[in-house]
């Protein structure tokens, strides 16, 4: 394991994941693909894998590249942290929507129904990497059809699992959640904390925490 580190790499362009890093107060450098990497190529589904094993190995090849990425740009050694979130409706995995009528269909599917999120982080310590995996079930309220129809317009399902974020304009169309709203956003805090304190990062609050520097 890497001597105590005063920061994580946050292998993620996600701004939802610095957020929630910043609630745990730990301080973290930012360590996304870059323009020369295929990112979305490692959450290709692959035929008749489980939602669950599949955000696991999206996850850890998500980590793969981040340690390829920081030996390559030569970077300070120190933990790095990777994460993938997934909607699941059934054994169904509802990724990123490709399009406006792609959107919608998810949108449509989840309406009136429970469905499942499935988050996995991994960090890895400069030995080893561990992983956990945080499961949470939503109840979506039924969803006119013009409803949908404004939300896909306003563009916010573009890049999200499921085509929604918890977080966001559809929020008071959420009857309940049983789980861990912080992993519905897309990074579990009590599992991420556990992970991060076993690899030596501290996650007490201070001043300067979530003051990021991209990597």
């Amino acid at each position: 394991m890497l001597p105590m580190s005063g920061f994580v790499y946050l292998a993620s362009a996600s701004p939802r994941r610095r957020q929630l890093l910043e609630q745990l107060g730990v301080a973290y450098r930012l360590l996304a693909p870059g323009a020369d990497e295929d990112a979305e190529a490692l959450e290709a589904e692959r035929p008749g894998e489980r939602p669950e094993d599949y955000v696991c190995r999206v996850t850890r090849a998500k980590l793969a590249a981040a340690r390829a990425r920081l030996a390559r740009r030569a970077l300070p050694a120190a933990p790095i942290l990777c994460a993938d979130t997934t909607v699941v409706l059934g054994r169904r995995i509802l990724g990123k929507p490709a399009d406006a009528a792609q959107a919608r269909a998810m949108l449509a599917a989840l309406s009136g129904r429970t469905h499942r999120v499935l988050s996995a982080v991994a960090v890895w310590d400069g030995r080893r990497a561990a992983l956990a995996l945080d499961v949470s079930r939503v109840r979506m309220a039924p969803l006119p059809p013009a409803l949908v129809e404004r939300y896909v317009a306003g563009g916010e399902p573009f890049g999200k699992a499921g085509a929604y974020a918890i977080q966001g304009a559809l929020a008071g169309w959420i009857e309940r959640i049983e789980g861990s709203h912080s992993g519905i956003v897309g990074l579990p805090l009590h599992p991420t904390a556990r992970l991060l304190g076993r690899a030596g990062v501290a996650t007490a609050l201070a001043p300067a925490a979530g003051r990021a520097a991209s990597a």
